[in-house]
């Protein structure tokens, strides 16, 4: 098994789409861009959302049991991924990098 670096590359913030969609709430996303974490064997590093983890969880998965090149050549580096979580008002991409 592998460790994969995961990293929090963009964080992106909706204020329209909140503002119209969303009901106010007093805890939000925590992660800050250049944040990471490292999985190892493929489980959820500790301080890193469910959320966020429920996007990535497979890919993350694949690259630590050694695979990769998703899609056909997606990616520059084969043993890496793109991902974003799933919050439609504050999306963050996250970067995943076989190490």
């Amino acid at each position: 098994m592998h460790d994969v670096k995961i990293t929090a590359v963009r964080k992106v913030n909706h204020s329209d789409l909140q503002a119209r969609y969303e009901n106010p709430i007093e805890h939000t996303c925590e992660v800050c861009e250049g944040q990471t974490w490292v999985s190892r064997s493929g489980q959820r590093p500790d301080g890193l959302c469910e959320s966020a983890w429920d996007s990535m969880r497979w890919f993350v998965e694949e690259l630590a049991a050694g695979r990769g090149n998703f899609y056909d050549g997606w990616m520059k580096n084969p043993y890496s991924a793109m991902i974003s979580c799933n919050d439609g008002f504050r999306p963050v991409s996250f970067l995943l990098e076989r190490i």
